[in-house]
């Protein structure tokens, strides 16, 4: 209750400021429609676990029984297990000189009769050879998974949802650049127009600057057609329309993460090692093939021809215990065993080669962020240079010192220049996300 009213202020709160990311990430948890059905399946494989834990306790099962029948096997046993036979239900009072091999008509016809029996059944399983102990280890192993699962689930969540605050202080900052050369592209169209009309440039120098302003206004059309549809993806995940947010400093920070650190975190590291778990149990379970099983039982009833008649006189009990066990299958069980064990050796393989590839892959990411370190470092530079060229440029054509094609063509390389940086910038902070998204757990791991 506490939690809803929390969420139900930072609701009205959201509305009246700016989405921060951290914000947006408490949201996220709890409002999201895919960690919600995977909490379902967590919910799920709890009581899976607890259904397994259940069967050490055996099942305890009441029968209540109604019935009326004639024939004569039914009868005799309705009044032999009410405690009610009788010699006359043998035929005795038909007893005489009549011949041994002659029909007993009391015995063979009797009259109707009802039978309700009330019985209570209780089975215990004593010993089964660990089946029992090692299913309720698999279902604690998929317990495991599921929760592992469910994190997998928010990481990837939390993964796309910084991205695109990220992404979102990306474009704004490159469509503040982008605005800054459109206006610069508007104040030579003017200077332009000016110079025409003094006789000092051509029609066709005008035509090339609006050429450029037109494309320069399609760029920044279709970065704000980005936009929009990032507020509408951040709407979907947070299953909340988001119409503004709290921008982040775009110059996002390299995680201090070892490689040991990132892949002993690793979720699909764990799902592995889960998984090999799993594996082992059932191994312990198809060796249980060469154990016996023995079981106890009891059970208490009472019956009458009316419900609960005399139930003290005519209740009964039996006590029991049974042993099963297999001494010869053909050979089946030495190969289910056999077979189990290759299972658990190739999961073991897999598990290894998992570590591996999350190696090479920290590895390649790591590379791409210095690679994309060097590129952007680079391209700032070049920013700065190619803006400061271009506004010489624009100078000397004020001058006539330089063609309008002249200017063009290093405004172009000022706009060639914004948008690398952008594209280095996107890649770098992609590849930064994806190396957190290999070592970083959500909160909840634990069973």
């Amino acid at each position: 209750m506490k939690f809803l009213l929390y969420l139900s202020l930072l609701n009205l709160t959201l509305l009246s400021q700016d989405l921060s990311l951290d914000q947006a990430l408490s949201l996220l948890e709890h409002q999201n429609l895919e960690v919600k059905m995977a909490n379902y399946d967590v919910e799920s494989a709890n009581l899976t676990q607890e259904i397994s834990h259940s069967y050490h306790y055996g099942k305890m099962d009441f029968t209540q029984n109604i019935m009326r029948s004639n024939d004569a096997a039914n009868v005799f046993g309705f009044k032999l297990t009410s405690r009610k036979a009788s010699f006359n239900d043998f035929g005795f009072s038909e007893f005489g000189n009549i011949p041994m091999t002659t029909p007993i008509q009391g015995l063979n016809y009797p009259d109707e009769r009802n039978f309700f029996q009330s019985k209570l059944s209780y089975e215990l399983p004593i010993y089964t050879g660990n089946k029992i102990s090692a299913y309720e280890n698999i279902t604690r192993e998929m317990k495991h998974i599921a929760l592992l699962d469910r994190n997998e689930q928010i990481n990837t969540k939390r993964y796309e949802t910084r991205k695109a605050f990220f992404d979102m202080a990306l474009l704004e900052g490159s469509l503040t650049n982008l605005n800054l050369i459109y206006l610069n592209i508007e104040k030579l169209e003017e200077m332009t127009k000016e110079m025409i009309f003094e006789g000092y440039a051509k029609k066709v120098d005008l035509l090339e600057v609006q050429s450029k302003k037109a494309n320069l206004s399609r760029v920044i059309i279709e970065l704000k057609s980005n936009k929009e549809l990032l507020y509408h993806y951040l709407s979907f995940l947070l299953n909340q329309k988001v119409t503004a947010i709290e921008l982040p400093n775009y110059d996002l920070q390299e995680p201090k993460l070892s490689e040991t650190q990132i892949i002993e975190s690793n979720i699909d590291i764990k799902k592995a090692i889960a998984a090999l778990n799993i594996h082992e149990h059932i191994l312990n379970s198809e060796k249980s093939r060469y154990l016996p099983s023995i079981g106890a039982m009891a059970e208490v009833q009472t019956s009458d021809d009316s419900f609960l008649g005399e139930a003290s006189d005519h209740s009964s009990y039996t006590l029991g215990v049974q042993l099963t066990w297999n001494v010869f299958s053909g050979g089946a069980d030495s190969a289910a065993i056999e077979s189990s064990r290759i299972q658990r050796l190739k999961m073991q393989t897999q598990t290894e080669l998992a570590k591996k590839g999350i190696s090479l892959k920290i590895k390649e990411i790591q590379t791409n962020i210095k690679k994309a370190n060097s590129e952007i470092s680079n391209l700032r530079v070049e920013l700065t240079l190619a803006r400061d060229i271009y506004q010489n440029y624009e100078g000397r054509y004020k001058e006539q010192l330089s063609s309008m094609s002249d200017v063009i063509i290093k405004q172009s390389s000022w706009l060639e220049k914004v948008l690398a940086l952008l594209k280095a910038e996107n890649t770098r902070n992609k590849q930064i996300f994806a190396l957190e998204k290999l070592g970083t757990l959500t909160s909840g791991d634990t069973l």
